[in-house]
């Protein structure tokens, strides 16, 4: 050990002794020798840490164009995070860039139509598409990329155009709109979902018969300004929007051909001119709900988040009267998208217009109810997830006071099967006392059906007595009607096979009140009615069936005789081809024999061709040429 010890060096210091400096050496020494005697194995050591001050993270919200001031900040592999959350409120308003000042403004306005045209489609409309101008700003400053703050700024530009100079002049006379419409309908809007030529759920137009109802084409008025705008021959309906594309491609695999900055652009445009809050603009982007849904899809990031913010603008701006017509018809289609990411957006718009218009939504339950159920078991859990909370937004927009306590029952039981029981427990508590319309039997039968399916007897007779109340307090035949066939076949299956007298007694007097509720005297009346509804749905499903059988065999046969055409116009091509070939070898070779007939005519004769005799050379032999002749 003591070779293991560190050596010192003694250096002589003024004032002080050399003998001293070894006698603290030495007591140093033992005081260490002490201290290693006293190690043991059992010896523990305490190490201090020394803590250092940590600066508080930054509270500073985004400043980015399209950034909320809500927006969380969860990131992939962030501590607090496992994955990126989406944003759950609404983006801040755009803000100008060139047009930001009222003495710039003033300047614009001052210009004459056709400068104020050239000026929209040559520099801003280019700006807000993604491609700037090498010498816009001046020579001295160079040429800057596009970002989604200055798109976002040509929008906003554009927008206050539109409100200063008027929209129909703006989006019509000057074609801002349509160049909006090449952008994002390259193919038309038939052609949104994925549903183009000869693919998706409606091959060639899932979205016609809905854009028709959006058609622009019965305005009337002459007066640009304000509420105006040009001639009804000016006028283009929004249901015909098919352009052709640029190439350059981005989006590829789904069919995009426009680049990603202008699709982004296009959708900052409508988010502009959605914040106007104008009524005037409103029937210009609310046909665009389609495009903008169909952008959810894309590859690229912004423009997923500018696709969003778009889509929400337009709920927001559209009138509640539409929503039956346009808005939640098109989500329906976008549901059939294959892109998830479609899908999601479209339930998290659903659930936005439930809040925005719940007398509307309460209308269409039924046909609501089912088609976001079929959504509950996507593969997605995101989409499984928007899916449910959409299912419960229109579910609570249901105004019988009765069955509102149950909702958050049935839907957890409707994503769950497991627990259907739990929500028919709810209902049996219930005592109905308000008039039972369509919109609440949607919400019920398909909870009800279910539970009378169960192997329990004591769960059938409860979904019986709640089948039974319910029943007293129709207001109208034609209310229960489509559920008619989802209740009365297992009803029945009730009464004939439970072995329970008191359950069948139940669920008998259960089939008879809804026998009464669907407007028929007896069982056996109402059971015939649903069968020959059945059998009528039935047959028009298969004369459906045998329609597209037949129009796609028509389409093969067109296909068929057409390829036979070009495979006879071919073997006429190469015939005639073969005639021409065989034409010009015998040609070649008739005057390749007249080529030899000349060279051995020349061969034979003693002049040549020009007339020259080929022993002297003259055209008139002398006495002593060989060929003369005298």
């Amino acid at each position: 050990n003591k070779s293991r010890l560190p050596l010192r060096r003694f250096v002589p210091i003024h004032g002080h002794s050399c003998f001293d400096c070894k006698i603290a050496t030495a007591h140093s020494y033992q005081n260490h020798q002490s201290t290693m005697a006293s190690i043991s194995a059992s010896t523990t050591h305490k190490i201090g840490v020394k803590k250092t001050a940590t600066k508080p993270s930054s509270t500073k919200s985004s400043t980015g164009i399209l950034k909320a001031a809500g927006t969380s900040s969860k990131i992939k592999g962030a501590p607090n995070g496992p994955s990126l959350q989406r944003r759950g409120s609404v983006a801040p308003k755009l803000k100008a860039s060139e047009l930001n000042h009222p003495d710039l403004l003033a300047k614009f306005l001052s210009l004459s139509e056709e400068a104020q045209k050239d000026r929209i489609l040559n520099e801003f409309l280019p700006h807000c598409f993604g491609e700037r101008a090498t010498f816009h700003e001046g020579i001295a400053k160079p040429h800057t990329a596009s970002t989604t703050q200055s798109r976002g700024g040509a929008a906003a530009d554009i927008a206050i155009i539109v409100k200063n100079v008027g929209t129909l002049t703006v989006l019509k006379r000057y074609g801002v709109l349509g160049e909006i419409e090449k952008i994002l309908l390259p193919q038309g809007i038939g052609a949104v979902f994925g549903n183009g030529p000869g693919k998706g759920v409606h091959p060639g137009g899932g979205m016609r018969k809905i854009a028709s109802t959006a058609s622009l084409a019965s305005m009337d008025s002459t007066n640009a300004l304000g509420g105006g705008g040009a001639s009804s021959g000016d006028l283009m309906s929004l249901s015909t929007m098919s352009v052709a594309g640029t190439s350059i491609a981005s989006d590829s695999k789904r069919g995009k051909m426009t680049p990603a900055n202008a699709r982004e652009g296009a959708l900052l445009l409508l988010r502009a001119f959605c914040e106007l809050g104008m009524k005037s603009v409103e029937p210009y982007v609310v046909p665009l709900m389609a495009a903008a849904l169909d952008e959810c899809g894309s590859s690229s990031s912004s423009v997923r988040e500018a696709a969003e913010d778009a889509s929400m603008a337009i709920v927001m701006i559209a009138n509640i009267l539409a929503m039956p017509a346009l808005i939640v018809p098109v989500l329906f289609e976008a549901l059939r998208s294959p892109e998830w990411r479609v899908k999601a957006a479209a339930l998290d718009r659903l659930c936005q217009v439930s809040t925005k218009a719940p007398r509307q939504v309460s209308k269409m339950l039924p046909q609501v109810v089912p088609t976001v159920t079929a959504q509950i078991w996507d593969t997605k859990p995101q989409v499984t997830k928007a899916a449910l909370a959409a299912l419960l937004a229109v579910c609570q927009t249901n105004d019988n006071p009765d069955v509102q306590p149950a909702i958050p029952a049935i839907v957890h039981a409707i994503s769950k099967p497991a627990d259907t029981y739990k929500a028919v427990e709810e209902l049996m508590a219930t005592t109905f006392v308000a008039t039972v319309d369509s919109s609440t039997l949607s919400i019920l039968c398909p909870i009800l059906s279910r539970g009378l399916k169960e192997k329990n007897a004591i769960r059938k007779r409860a979904c019986c007595v709640v089948i039974e109340n319910m029943s007293r307090l129709v207001d109208s035949p034609n209310a229960v009607a489509p559920f008619g066939p989802l209740l009365v076949p297992e009803l029945k299956k009730v009464v004939e096979n439970v072995q329970f007298e008191d359950i069948r007694d139940v669920a008998l007097s259960a089939l008879q009140s809804l026998t009464r509720a669907l407007g028929h005297a007896d069982i056996e009346e109402a059971m015939s009615a649903i069968m020959r509804d059945e059998a009528e749905r039935a047959e028009a499903e298969q004369k459906r069936i045998e329609e597209a059988l037949e129009e796609e065999r028509v389409k093969e046969e067109a296909m068929r005789l057409k390829e036979e055409e070009e495979r006879q116009q071919f073997k006429e091509a190469m015939e005639a081809q073969r005639l021409l070939d065989k034409l010009a070898l015998e040609e070649e070779q008739a005057q390749k024999k007249n080529e030899m007939l000349k060279k051995e005519q020349q061969k034979k004769s003693t002049k040549t061709e020009g007339g020259k005799c080929q022993g002297c050379g003259l055209k008139k032999c002398k006495k002593t040429c060989l060929f003369y002749s005298g």
